[in-house]
Protein backbone atom coordinates (compact mmCIF):
# COMPACT_ATOMS: atom_id res chain seq x y z
CA UNK A 1 0.00 0.00 0.00
CA UNK A 2 1.16 3.65 -0.56
CA UNK A 3 -0.24 6.30 0.54
CA UNK A 4 0.02 9.89 -0.84
CA UNK A 5 -0.48 12.56 1.56
CA UNK A 6 -1.57 15.81 -0.19
CA UNK A 7 -2.10 19.02 0.03
CA UNK A 8 -5.71 19.37 -1.70
CA UNK A 9 -4.66 22.96 -3.71
CA UNK A 10 -1.70 22.05 -4.92
CA UNK A 11 -1.75 21.37 -8.63
CA UNK A 12 1.77 20.04 -8.76
CA UNK A 13 1.15 17.61 -6.05
CA UNK A 14 -1.80 16.51 -8.66
CA UNK A 15 0.02 15.84 -11.43
CA UNK A 16 2.47 14.01 -8.96
CA UNK A 17 -0.79 11.97 -8.38
CA UNK A 18 -1.41 11.26 -11.81
CA UNK A 19 1.97 10.61 -12.95
CA UNK A 20 2.65 8.28 -9.92
CA UNK A 21 -0.72 6.01 -10.89
CA UNK A 22 0.49 5.92 -14.35
CA UNK A 23 3.97 4.12 -13.47
CA UNK A 24 1.96 1.90 -10.74
CA UNK A 25 -0.29 0.74 -13.56
CA UNK A 26 2.53 0.06 -15.73
CA UNK A 27 4.28 -2.22 -13.22
CA UNK A 28 0.96 -3.59 -11.45
CA UNK A 29 -1.46 -3.45 -14.12
CA UNK A 30 -4.35 -5.22 -13.23
CA UNK A 31 -3.35 -6.01 -9.64
CA UNK A 32 -3.76 -1.98 -8.88
CA UNK A 33 -6.40 -0.68 -6.73
CA UNK A 34 -6.84 3.53 -6.57
CA UNK A 35 -8.67 4.77 -2.72
CA UNK A 36 -9.85 8.12 -2.85
CA UNK A 37 -10.69 10.65 0.54
CA UNK A 38 -12.78 12.42 -2.37
CA UNK A 39 -15.56 10.39 -2.57
CA UNK A 40 -17.92 8.81 0.07
CA UNK A 41 -18.42 5.19 0.13
CA UNK A 42 -22.32 5.59 -0.05
CA UNK A 43 -21.83 7.30 -4.08
CA UNK A 44 -19.37 3.98 -4.60
CA UNK A 45 -22.20 2.42 -7.25
CA UNK A 46 -22.33 6.00 -9.09
CA UNK A 47 -18.27 5.96 -9.50
CA UNK A 48 -18.85 2.70 -10.41
CA UNK A 49 -21.28 3.32 -12.83
CA UNK A 50 -19.58 6.18 -14.56
CA UNK A 51 -15.93 4.13 -14.38
CA UNK A 52 -17.75 1.02 -16.62
CA UNK A 53 -19.25 4.19 -18.95
CA UNK A 54 -22.78 3.85 -18.14
CA UNK A 55 -23.58 7.11 -16.74
CA UNK A 56 -22.63 10.89 -18.50
CA UNK A 57 -20.04 12.47 -16.49
CA UNK A 58 -22.14 15.28 -15.65
CA UNK A 59 -24.46 12.90 -14.24
CA UNK A 60 -21.19 10.98 -12.47
CA UNK A 61 -19.91 14.48 -11.06
CA UNK A 62 -23.38 15.72 -9.88
CA UNK A 63 -24.36 12.20 -7.91
CA UNK A 64 -20.89 11.62 -6.69
CA UNK A 65 -20.63 14.67 -4.93
CA UNK A 66 -17.58 15.47 -7.02
CA UNK A 67 -15.26 18.14 -4.84
CA UNK A 68 -15.16 21.81 -6.35
CA UNK A 69 -11.48 21.22 -7.25
CA UNK A 70 -12.62 18.17 -9.03
CA UNK A 71 -10.70 19.12 -12.27
CA UNK A 72 -7.13 18.57 -10.46
CA UNK A 73 -8.53 14.39 -9.70
CA UNK A 74 -10.23 14.08 -13.16
CA UNK A 75 -7.14 12.84 -15.06
CA UNK A 76 -7.05 10.27 -12.12
CA UNK A 77 -10.48 9.14 -13.10
CA UNK A 78 -10.23 9.11 -16.42
CA UNK A 79 -7.13 7.20 -16.23
CA UNK A 80 -8.67 4.61 -14.13
CA UNK A 81 -11.04 4.39 -16.28
CA UNK A 82 -9.37 4.26 -19.76
CA UNK A 83 -7.54 1.22 -17.65
CA UNK A 84 -10.26 -0.66 -15.96
CA UNK A 85 -8.46 0.39 -12.41
CA UNK A 86 -11.04 -0.16 -9.67
CA UNK A 87 -11.55 3.07 -7.75
CA UNK A 88 -12.43 2.90 -4.02
CA UNK A 89 -14.90 5.52 -3.00
CA UNK A 90 -13.15 5.75 0.61
CA UNK A 91 -14.46 8.24 3.02
CA UNK A 92 -17.54 8.39 5.22
CA UNK A 93 -20.26 10.24 3.96
CA UNK A 94 -20.02 14.10 5.62
CA UNK A 95 -23.66 14.26 6.75
CA UNK A 96 -22.27 10.86 9.50
CA UNK A 97 -19.27 13.01 10.16
CA UNK A 98 -21.26 15.97 10.99
CA UNK A 99 -23.34 14.02 13.13
CA UNK A 100 -20.10 12.51 15.17
CA UNK A 101 -18.83 16.13 15.65
CA UNK A 102 -21.87 17.49 17.10
CA UNK A 103 -23.25 14.34 19.35
CA UNK A 104 -19.71 11.79 19.71
CA UNK A 105 -19.56 8.51 18.28
CA UNK A 106 -22.30 7.14 20.46
CA UNK A 107 -24.54 8.83 17.86
CA UNK A 108 -23.75 6.42 15.51
CA UNK A 109 -25.79 3.84 16.71
CA UNK A 110 -28.97 5.52 16.21
CA UNK A 111 -28.26 4.84 12.25
CA UNK A 112 -30.25 1.63 11.45
CA UNK A 113 -27.98 -1.23 9.55
CA UNK A 114 -28.55 0.25 5.33
CA UNK A 115 -26.82 3.53 6.76
CA UNK A 116 -24.32 2.00 8.84
CA UNK A 117 -23.06 -0.28 5.76
CA UNK A 118 -21.12 3.21 4.50
CA UNK A 119 -19.10 3.42 7.60
CA UNK A 120 -16.46 1.42 9.46
CA UNK A 121 -17.76 -1.07 11.68
CA UNK A 122 -19.11 -0.08 15.02
CA UNK A 123 -17.27 0.27 17.96
CA UNK A 124 -15.35 3.26 16.01
CA UNK A 125 -11.96 3.41 18.10
CA UNK A 126 -10.67 7.03 19.29
CA UNK A 127 -6.80 7.01 18.59
CA UNK A 128 -4.48 8.24 21.49
CA UNK A 129 -1.12 9.20 21.73
CA UNK A 130 0.76 11.06 18.83
CA UNK A 131 -2.16 11.35 16.86
CA UNK A 132 -4.53 12.92 19.47
CA UNK A 133 -1.50 15.05 20.13
CA UNK A 134 -1.17 16.17 16.73
CA UNK A 135 -4.81 16.88 16.46
CA UNK A 136 -4.74 18.94 19.32
CA UNK A 137 -1.91 21.26 17.92
CA UNK A 138 -3.28 21.83 15.41
CA UNK A 139 -6.47 23.01 16.53
CA UNK A 140 -4.31 25.45 18.18
CA UNK A 141 -4.47 24.49 22.25
CA UNK A 142 -3.53 23.17 24.83
CA UNK A 143 -7.47 21.78 25.76
CA UNK A 144 -8.87 19.51 23.34
CA UNK A 145 -11.53 22.09 21.96
CA UNK A 146 -14.70 19.48 22.43
CA UNK A 147 -13.48 15.20 22.24
CA UNK A 148 -16.60 15.13 19.72
CA UNK A 149 -14.84 16.92 16.90
CA UNK A 150 -11.17 14.05 17.41
CA UNK A 151 -13.72 11.21 17.58
CA UNK A 152 -14.74 12.79 13.94
CA UNK A 153 -11.70 13.02 12.41
CA UNK A 154 -11.49 9.38 14.26
CA UNK A 155 -14.75 8.14 12.44
CA UNK A 156 -13.10 9.21 8.70
CA UNK A 157 -9.88 7.89 9.11
CA UNK A 158 -11.51 3.87 10.71
CA UNK A 159 -13.73 4.18 7.51
CA UNK A 160 -10.98 4.97 4.94
CA UNK A 161 -9.20 1.84 6.90
CA UNK A 162 -12.16 -0.38 6.19
CA UNK A 163 -12.88 0.58 2.86
CA UNK A 164 -9.29 -0.58 1.99
CA UNK A 165 -9.87 -3.91 4.17
CA UNK A 166 -12.87 -4.38 1.99
CA UNK A 167 -11.43 -4.18 -1.19
CA UNK A 168 -8.44 -6.17 -0.26
CA UNK A 169 -10.41 -9.18 0.58
CA UNK A 170 -11.65 -9.04 -2.96
CA UNK A 171 -8.34 -8.20 -4.76
CA UNK A 172 -6.30 -10.30 -2.28
CA UNK A 173 -2.96 -9.57 -4.88
CA UNK A 174 -3.55 -5.66 -5.15
CA UNK A 175 -1.66 -2.75 -4.36
CA UNK A 176 -3.31 -0.05 -3.04
CA UNK A 177 -2.95 3.78 -4.03
CA UNK A 178 -4.41 5.79 -0.96
CA UNK A 179 -5.14 9.63 -1.73
CA UNK A 180 -5.69 11.75 1.25
CA UNK A 181 -5.00 14.80 2.74
CA UNK A 182 -1.72 14.78 4.84
CA UNK A 183 -3.10 14.80 8.16
CA UNK A 184 -4.38 11.73 7.77
CA UNK A 185 -1.22 9.97 7.59
CA UNK A 186 1.90 12.50 7.94
CA UNK A 187 4.12 11.18 11.05
CA UNK A 188 2.70 7.22 10.39
CA UNK A 189 -0.53 8.31 12.57
CA UNK A 190 -4.00 8.57 11.95
CA UNK A 191 -5.21 6.70 8.70
CA UNK A 192 -1.47 4.91 8.96
CA UNK A 193 -1.67 3.67 11.70
CA UNK A 194 -5.06 1.89 11.53
CA UNK A 195 -3.42 0.10 8.07
CA UNK A 196 -0.62 -0.90 9.57
CA UNK A 197 -3.13 -3.46 11.49
CA UNK A 198 -3.39 -5.41 7.97
CA UNK A 199 0.22 -6.06 8.52
CA UNK A 200 0.64 -5.67 4.49
CA UNK A 201 3.46 -3.50 3.23
CA UNK A 202 2.92 0.47 3.86
CA UNK A 203 4.93 3.09 2.43
CA UNK A 204 3.66 7.09 3.41
CA UNK A 205 4.27 10.13 1.22
CA UNK A 206 3.67 13.48 2.42
CA UNK A 207 3.79 16.32 -0.69
CA UNK A 208 2.94 20.03 -0.09
CA UNK A 209 4.08 23.11 -0.63
CA UNK A 210 7.19 24.81 1.39
CA UNK A 211 7.86 28.04 2.04
CA UNK A 212 11.30 27.31 2.30
CA UNK A 213 11.90 25.50 -0.74
CA UNK A 214 15.26 26.63 -2.10
CA UNK A 215 16.60 25.80 1.28
CA UNK A 216 14.44 22.95 2.85
CA UNK A 217 14.09 22.45 6.92
CA UNK A 218 15.24 18.82 6.26
CA UNK A 219 15.28 17.73 10.14
CA UNK A 220 11.81 19.12 11.05
CA UNK A 221 10.31 17.49 7.35
CA UNK A 222 12.44 13.95 7.58
CA UNK A 223 9.78 12.39 10.09
CA UNK A 224 6.75 13.41 8.04
CA UNK A 225 6.70 10.07 5.95
CA UNK A 226 9.04 7.37 3.89
CA UNK A 227 9.16 9.79 1.20
CA UNK A 228 8.57 14.11 1.80
CA UNK A 229 8.29 16.16 -1.75
CA UNK A 230 8.23 19.61 -1.58
CA UNK A 231 6.36 22.13 -4.36
CA UNK A 232 7.42 25.33 -4.65
CA UNK A 233 5.41 28.08 -2.35
CA UNK A 234 5.02 30.80 -4.80
CA UNK A 235 2.88 28.11 -7.60
CA UNK A 236 -0.43 29.30 -8.46
CA UNK A 237 -2.92 26.88 -5.88
CA UNK A 238 -4.75 24.88 -8.29
CA UNK A 239 -8.13 25.68 -6.39
CA UNK A 240 -8.94 28.63 -4.35
CA UNK A 241 -11.72 27.36 -1.63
Amino acid sequence: MLLFGEQHDDATGHRLEDSLLQQLYARFGKHLLLSMEMFERDVQPVLDEYLKDIISEKNFRSEARAWDNYADYRPLIERAKDHHIPVIAANAPARYVNLVARKGLTALYRLDRSARQWIGPLPIDTLSGPYAQKFLEAMGGHVMPGMHLYESQNLWDATMAYSIKKALKRHRRATVLQLNGRFHSDDHTGLAERLRRLRRPLLTISCFRAEDFDQPSWDTYKTLADFVILTRAAAEPSHRP
